[in-house]
This record gives C-alpha cells, structure tokens and sequence, in this order.
C-alpha cells in the first residue's frame, strides 16, 4: 500500500535537482512513491534524477511521466494526480528539498487524528544569495474536526504554503480539485480549495521543507503580465467556492483572501514587473476587484487593518506615488512577486 504519492513537476532545475531527489531517497517512511512529471525542460534535469536513483534500493519508487508538451507546474501536477496510488498526496518543487522525516511525521499524525484530509507541517525559506533563512509558519489550529470557527481563522491568516500539506487522495478526488491552467496562483487556488472542502484537519510543527529563492525561478521570473494570470486564478477561486455553496459561509474570509493575494499581489506583480506600469492598468485591476468584491470597504478584516485601508487609498487616489513607492516597498521586504 502506498502511504503518500510525491508529485514533482521537472523543468530547468538541472543545478538544484540532485538535492531535491537525494532528500527524497532519504525519507524514512517507507511506502512512498515518487512521481516526476518531465515538462519538456531545457537540460538533463530528468537524466540527472534518474542517473541518482539507478541501483538505491529505492529505485522502484520512482516513476516518471511526460506529457506531450510543455504544461506548466500547475497542469503537470494536474497531469500526474490521476497516476498517483497514495492515500496522501503531496508535491514538492524541483528545486527545494524536504527534510528525511517529513513524510512519516505529516502520515503518521493524519493517521493518528483518524485519518485527516489535510496535515500540514511548517518551512524554511532559503536563499541562495546569503541572506538568512525564515521561517514559513501556517497558522495553528487544533487537530481533528476542521470546524467552522477554525477554518475561518486559518483562512483568514494563511500563506499558500502549499508544498507543506499532505492532501487526502480522497478529498481531492471528491470535489475535483485541481489547479487552474493560469500560471500564476496556481497553489493558492489548490490550497483553499482543500482548506474550504476538508472535514479534518491535523499538523506538526516542525519544519521540514526548505523552499529555495534563487535567481531565474518561475516566482522570480519578471512577466508583465502574469498579473492577468493571478486575477484569473483568484476569480476562478470565488466562482469554486459560489459552485461548492461555500461561499457565502466564508463571504468575509473569501474576500479578504481576494482583496489581499488577487487585487493588491496583482498590483505589486504588475508594477514590479512592467518596465513602464501606467495608470490605466491600475484602475484596470481595480475594476475587477469591484467586480468581484464590491463591498470590501466593509469587509470586517480589512477594516481592521490600517496599513491595507492605507494602501488601498494610496493606489486610488495618489497613482503616481503609489507606483513609485512599490517598487521600493518590495525590494525593502524581499516580497517574491
């Protein structure tokens, strides 16, 4: 019986991927599979894994897919989820790497919590250029019934830290979660999904996952217009929880999820990224969020949070500032847009 299927999308990752398959060989639960999705990379990365595994007592865990042309993370993780045999699912990005007890902890206490749809570890955040680790936490909630008082203050306060769930099989099965074809947001959609459908809840606190920051990753690839991207993952992940009749349950949550990771990372994305950012765009992305959270004044997370309102007025009213003020803000906080 396979206890938790690893999916790994497989794309330009040729310096950092012996790291992340030698982490893998590593884990000390046993029953594992480990899927790599070949995405039509650039380099040897697939020949670099394979040549790793050939002889470890491990080998036969590993298995590797390619479609018929190049997907993006998202689709190759949508593309191997049907192959996968575990009761777990999890993924994990080429390019980082996971500590050796990871998976037999994140099982062994779903387990032990009667089979939890989703449990959920913590990360490091690393770079690649000297600066210091941090630490990636999620919030904490109680084990057991993911009630709707716990869900609503995970909802409130998570970062999409995807990569450190083990999500049920039968969960993402149920209710047909996958990630949207946008490259971009992508996780976040994935992520809250699961959070707004999952009945159980369970986590370690522990960090196990090193997430790596590095020059030319896709989080760190400039797009001028991925912000497009992310408004239409983040409209897709309204109209998810409108069709599962979730929605209105978690109206406040949704949309302060929207107002801060689909209209201002938006935002951010489109000016840090744009040679030239204009005005005009701006009032663009602006239009969506009143087309999608028209109230958000009197959302009652947002109104309590005085930098947001502030930030919120400063794009509306001082364009020109706000555009030169971004820029530096993200720079000043190492945000990845």
């Amino acid at each position: 019986m396979v206890k938790v299927s690893v999916i790994l999308p497989v794309y330009g990752v040729a310096e950092y991927i012996e790291k992340c398959t030698k982490s893998l060989l590593a884990q000390t639960l046993d029953e594992m599979e480990f899927i790599f999705v070949d995405d039509h990379g650039p380099d040897d990365s697939i020949a670099i894994a394979q040549r790793i595994i050939a002889g470890h007592p491990r080998e036969a865990q590993f298995r590797f897919l390619k479609p018929e042309h190049n997907l993006g993370a998202g689709m190759a993780r949508n593309f191997a989820i049907p192959e996968a045999q575990g009761q777990y699912i999890a993924f994990v990005d080429s390019d980082d790497w996971v500590e050796p007890t990871m998976f037999e902890e994140l099982y062994n206490e779903a387990v032990a919590k009667g089979g939890a749809d989703l449990c959920y570890c913590q990360a490091y955040k690393d770079y690649l250029d000297g600066q210091p680790t941090e630490m990636l936490k999620n919030p904490d909630v109680e084990a057991g019934e993911f009630t709707h008082q716990k869900r609503r203050y995970f909802l409130q306060n998570y970062i999409s830290l995807f990569w450190t769930f083990i999500f049920s099989k039968d969960l993402i099965q149920r209710e047909m979660i996958r990630y949207p074809e946008d490259r971009s947001a992508d996780d976040s959609f994935f992520v809250t999904a699961n959070l707004l459908m999952a009945r159980t809840v369970a986590h370690v606190d522990k960090p196990f996952y090193h997430y790596l920051i590095r020059p030319g990753s896709v989080c760190t690839t400039k797009d001028s217009d991925k912000y497009k991207k992310r408004l239409a993952s983040f409209a897709k992940l309204m109209r998810f929880a409108k069709d599962k009749g979730v929605y209105t349950e978690y109206k406040a949550e949704m949309d302060f999820i929207y107002l801060k990771k689909g209209y201002l990372s938006s935002v951010f994305n489109y000016v840090y990224n744009s040679l030239e950012p204009t005005k005009n765009t701006l009032k663009d992305i602006y239009k969506e969020l009143l087309a999608q959270v028209p109230d958000y004044a009197r959302n009652p997370y947002f109104r309590k949070k005085i930098s947001l309102k502030m930030l919120v007025w400063l794009l509306r009213h001082c364009t020109g500032l706000a555009l030169k003020l971004i820029p530096i803000y993200i720079r000043k906080t190492n945000q990845v847009v």
